[in-house]
């Protein structure tokens, strides 16, 4: 009965198979080695849906370099901003049973809630926050919470130190603290935790067992989990610390894997069904997807693609004449890609642990071709790559062009002790400076696993970098005046954060 079982299911796969474009029958398996090894990627997972059937669910490669275990479809990774798309329709299920409106006002549920100025405090609403149009620039202010001690309504507060580059409402820019305020006002009105919710609403109707929205405990302990890995100022692959972002759920801390998100795609494309059981309203997801602001109105130069814009956790294009959904996640060491074509009845997803490439992106845009017929035949991964390989000898240039100097001051005096002490930003909290060995130590206060060691360079600049490589290797210096340090700057990976940051001395 097993043989029969067995037999049966290889003729389904291979029928399934067989009805698919030429690439993914007959080059995709050769396209994804060929791009691991080009782009440094340990492990990857892809899935493809296509007609309610899965038709490619596998893993390549490993989840970790130094156990050399093998990446399979039930190996986790964070999908990070992916997360977005599940509070978006969680969010549009509670307008929906009328529990709530999406045009509520923030501070009905949070009355001491503020952002920067007066006049968007009072008329900033539930769906403003989904859609990243408060005024901010993208990932301004993301250094507060990335991996630090603060509570989610202690990141909340500090939104109102958030000066906005433009106007309320006029101007997109991608706030992943927007996404933890619209997630908080889901206990006030459901009676549980975002967690809960999203777990009772979603995962579990979903068959998505091995998922879970509270993070940081999961990855402690999965016994499939992926290793994160980045080549990102070295241009050699190093393991890096798993990110620790429940006090930012709302935005980023799911963990998944292509198995659960087969069904996730299934139950986009499928009208919110899934298994012929209705899990949630056709309503509810079609209202993620409006577009509520545009993120672009120019065709693009490499891709067929003229029009871009946001919904509520989830970004829409068209894509070679078919409309398009997707959203990417980034965390430290890990990058993945959730994307749908509900036209064609098609959904894709790849997750990876490497987050410096664009590798994922490249298979989304790969596959995208072949389904919707795209000719002739461009080389996605080949595309993507002079950029990455340019910026890469640029950065690791820049770099031994620092620690050249660094070593040409080595054995030059300097007063250190002068720069020590206690600086100060208010959005950032403390940081204490502190002499050690032939340079300077930098602690967080708001990030207790964070330090920056500074080496003198030359000409009142300093090389900062950081005991977690994913924040960065940067020149920068201190301000002084009549020779005594009076700030300094403080810049962290763009990945993390795009702006430096002033913190002045006490």
């Amino acid at each position: 009965m097993i043989k029969i079982i067995q037999v049966t299911i290889c003729f389904f796969l291979l029928n399934c198979l067989s009805a698919q474009p030429a690439f993914v029958k007959d080059s995709l398996h050769s396209f994804i080695l060929k791009g691991m090894k080009k782009w440094q990627i340990p492990g990857l997972s892809v899935v493809v849906v296509k007609d309610g059937k899965v038709v490619i669910k596998e893993g390549f490669g490993v989840r970790n370099l130094e156990t050399g275990e093998k990446v399979d479809a039930h190996t986790l990774f964070y999908i990070a901003s992916n997360t977005k798309l599940f509070t978006g329709i969680a969010l549009a299920n509670l307008a929906y049973e009328k529990k709530l409106s999406l045009n509520d006002k923030v501070t009905q549920y949070y009355p001491w809630f503020q952002l920067y100025d007066k006049t968007s405090t009072s008329l900033v609403t539930i769906k403003d926050m989904l859609t990243h149009r408060i005024g901010t620039k993208t990932f301004q202010g993301d250094l507060t919470f990335w991996n630090s001690k603060l509570k989610r309504e202690e990141i909340m507060k500090k939104m109102l130190l958030l000066k906005p580059s433009q106007g309320f409402r006029e101007a997109y820019g991608y706030c992943n603290s927007c996404y933890l305020v619209a997630g908080m006002v889901i206990p006030k009105v459901a009676g549980q935790t975002w967690e809960q919710y999203i777990e009772e609403k979603l995962l579990l109707p979903l068959g998505m067992d091995e998922s879970k929205a509270k993070s940081n405990e999961l990855w402690k302990t999965a016994k499939n989990m992926a290793a994160p890995y980045t080549t990102a100022y070295t241009d050699t692959l190093m393991r890096v610390p798993f990110d620790q972002w429940d006090n930012l759920g709302p935005a980023a801390s799911i963990l998944s894997n292509v198995d659960d998100l087969s069904h996730w795609l299934l139950f986009q494309l499928d009208s919110g069904k899934y298994e012929n059981r209705q899990i949630l309203p056709w309503s509810v997801l079609q209202q993620t997807r409006d577009v509520q602001i545009s993120t672009g109105s120019r065709k693009s130069a490499a891709l067929p693609v003229h029009f871009r814009g946001y919904g509520l956790g989830l970004s829409a294009a068209d894509y070679n004449g078919y409309q398009v959904y997707w959203h990417t996640g980034g965390a430290a060491g890990m990058v993945s890609n959730v994307c749908f074509v509900p036209e064609l009845d098609l959904g894709i997803a790849v997750l990876t642990n490497n987050d410096n490439q664009n590798f994922f992106e490249a298979l989304r845009y790969q596959l995208l071709d072949a389904y919707t017929g795209l000719t002739p035949y461009v080389n996605r991964s080949e595309q993507f790559w002079p950029g990455q390989e340019e910026g890469m000898k640029t950065q690791v240039a820049e770099i031994a062009a620092f620690r050249a100097r660094v070593k040409n001051y080595q054995d030059q005096p300097i007063d250190l002790n002068k720069y020590n002490g206690k600086y100060y930003n208010e959005l950032y909290g403390n940081i204490e400076v502190s002499t050690i060995d032939s340079g300077l130590l930098i602690k967080f206060s708001q990030h207790p696993d964070l330090q920056g060691r500074l080496e003198y360079m030359g000409n009142d600049e300093w090389l900062l970098s950081y005991n977690n490589i994913e924040y960065g290797i940067y020149a920068t210096r201190f301000d002084l005046k009549k020779g005594k340090p009076k700030s300094i700057r403080i810049k962290v990976n763009d990945f993390i954060e795009y702006d430096e940051y002033i913190f002045k001395k006490d």
